[in-house]
């Protein structure tokens, strides 16, 4: 009976390691900055358009930042490594979606597991927390933000957490429908060598933010952020037509218990304070140290966006 000794488990490591390392960098078909931008909006597309897999409406609509990494490569072989790169979207002070900037996804793992495999990953923010501790260095999930499974569907609740109470949630999709899937351990760092590819020489994330790049934004940026804008509207107008419905089913059972009929007049509209999204997210933890990573651009995000107002989907390129 063969047991792990000391020489077995760095053999096993140092392959891990090559492949980790060699297999990516062999592809001939490594996709470009722009290739990966269109898968990144394909996933995004993708998730919100199956009702039974879409991100909740209130979490979408709630949300301070996504995370779209499409193909995350992933090999096991008792050690197991995570890598992907993606983009990463703020909501703006006025509500509307950032321009996304690049981000690296990586982490490892050990327990019984062999094999390569490739996944679609998608994260919403709901705190800025997270967000400023990846611009100003990088961020361990588990660690940095707390991180929960992701519930699944539009009118899904979050089960043990309904309060949608986590800093981030996560999702995945190896094959058929996203599930949600923990990420603890991860860490996501700014790609900076990416950033200055597409937006320009010497452009940090708050300059890729605040729309104050060397270079405009290609346009699978652009179509990046406006289904970020569509989506986020959408998930915005639904949850004004839920609360709507709602309220006439409470008017109606506040008629029938004083034995007078149902009022048959339209609803008043909303006010612009019953309009608005849930509270403003939670201020960053006072106290937060994000971990710093040489040769990453750190900059602090602008301040957290108020309660948002429906999203306005912008036309045409910039």
């Amino acid at each position: 009976m063969s047991r792990f000794t000391p020489g077995t488990m760095f053999a096993r490591l140092a392959l891990l390691l090559s492949l980790f390392v060699v297999l990516p960098a062999s592809a001939a078909d490594d996709p470009t900055d722009a290739q990966r931008t269109q898968m990144a909006l394909k996933v995004l597309r993708d998730i919100q358009a199956m009702p039974e897999s879409a991100i909740p409406d209130r979490l979408f609509d709630e949300a301070q930042g996504i995370l779209v990494v499409p193909d995350t490569l992933k090999i096991g072989f008792v050690f197991g490594g995570r890598r992907g790169h993606g983009l990463l979207s703020v909501r703006n002070p006025d509500g509307t979606w950032s321009n996304p900037v690049y981000v690296r996804l990586t982490g490892g793992s050990v327990g019984f597991q062999i094999g390569v495999s490739k996944s679609d990953v998608v994260m919403v923010f709901r705190t800025r927390q997270g967000l400023n501790d990846i611009t100003s260095g990088k961020l361990t999930l588990g660690a940095g933000a707390s991180v929960a499974t992701g519930p699944v569907g539009r009118d899904a609740s979050a089960g043990t957490d309904q309060q949608f109470k986590a800093d981030i949630w996560s999702w995945s999709r190896a094959r058929g429908l996203y599930a949600g899937v923990a990420f603890d351990g991860a860490v996501i760092a700014i790609d900076d060598e990416a950033n200055q590819r597409m937006y320009g020489p010497g452009s940090t994330p708050r300059m890729i933010f605040e729309h104050r790049t060397a270079n405009r934004p290609p346009n699978v940026i652009v179509d990046f952020r406006d289904a970020l804008e569509e989506a986020g509207a959408t998930a915005h107008n639904r949850r004004l037509v839920q609360r709507e419905k709602g309220a006439d089913i409470d008017r109606a059972v506040e008629a029938a218990e004083r034995g007078a009929p149902a009022a048959t007049t339209p609803a008043p509209a909303a006010t612009a304070t019953e309009s608005t999204n849930a509270p403003a997210a939670t201020p960053e933890q006072a106290g937060s140290q994000p971990e710093q990573e040489s040769g990453v651009t750190t900059e602090a995000l602008p301040a957290a966006a108020p309660p948002a107002t429906p999203a306005k989907k912008k036309t045409g390129k910039p």
